[in-house]
């Protein structure tokens, strides 16, 4: 238990001052939005910190191998989704998603409504939700089957984050487009990228949390439900959505497209009845 709290807490130390680092770095540029790349790169530091202190205070009780398999799937995860999100702002302003959140600006509202709205509340969820990764740095692997299991769920999701961003850059890139982007991933899900990361941190959850046995992954199991609550009711789906429904189109998609989970569209209405006039 010791070991879980020195990790612990130097987890949540290193979430801390990333996000004051981060809340300076937002003063100087005017936009809150450079948290989004932040977030990702918050939890490679997490992973990183939490294997080499693990490394440190462990035992020999807790297994060196996957500890290091799941920095590197953190790593992975969290250093594509900074880049892409880096990349996607260039040149933008702020993001709307923000100022709603705000009621305004970071200059309307000061630094200080940020920190406490956005920065507190994304460090603190940061931490929260790498609680299976810290500790499992310093537990013993249950059952390697759960391992491999949450492993190639976490594919899953790096496939659907990685395509379903490359889908919509290329129907951006499209002069010719169509007003709703409803092609390939697209077309079973509204938010594919959104399905993936809750993918992959059940996966983690899977591989270091129920990993480490029934009692760990009871204690950690909140921490994939906390990350899947902020993509689809938080700062996710339902936020980006407000403005979306707003788009020609767009509710047309929406009634026919799940909105998280994939699957097949629905049939357009009126399609039943008119197959049945039809025959």
């Amino acid at each position: 238990m010791s070991d879980i709290l020195v990790v612990s807490a130097t987890a949540l130390g290193t979430a801390a001052l990333l996000m004051l680092l981060t809340a300076l770095l937002a003063r100087r540029l005017g936009r809150v939005a450079v948290v989004d790349v932040a977030w990702g790169l918050g939890f490679v530091l997490v992973a990183a910190v939490s294997a080499v202190v693990g490394g440190l205070v462990d035992d020999g009780d807790a297994d060196a191998l996957r500890r290091w398999l799941v920095l590197g799937l953190v790593a992975a995860w969290g250093l594509r989704l900074a880049w892409h999100i880096r990349r996607r702002a260039v040149g933008h302003g702020e993001d709307p998603r923000y100022e709603k959140l705000l009621g305004g600006t970071l200059e309307d509202v000061g630094l200080a409504v940020a920190v406490r709205k956005v920065f507190l509340v994304q460090g603190a969820a940061l931490w929260f939700i790498s609680l299976p990764v810290q500790v499992g740095a310093v537990s013993e692997v249950w059952t390697w089957w759960l391992v491999g299991a949450g492993a190639a769920l976490w594919a899953v999701g790096l496939v659907f984050e990685t395509v379903g961003d490359a889908q919509l850059a290329a129907y951006r890139s499209d002069p010719q487009r169509p007003p709703v982007m409803d092609r390939g991933l697209w077309r079973y899900t509204r938010h594919p990228n959104y399905f993936g990361d809750a993918c992959v941190w059940w996966g983690l959850w899977l591989m270091a949390g129920l990993g480490s046995g029934w009692q760990v992954g009871l204690a950690t199991v909140l921490a994939p439900v906390a990350m899947t609550y902020f993509l689809v009711f938080a700062t996710g789906a339902r936020l980006l959505e407000q403005t979306m429904m707003k788009r020609e189109g767009y509710p047309a998609y929406a009634a026919r497209t799940s909105m998280f989970l994939p699957r097949p569209p629905r049939r357009r209405p009126g399609g039943a009845r008119r197959a049945v006039r039809a025959g």
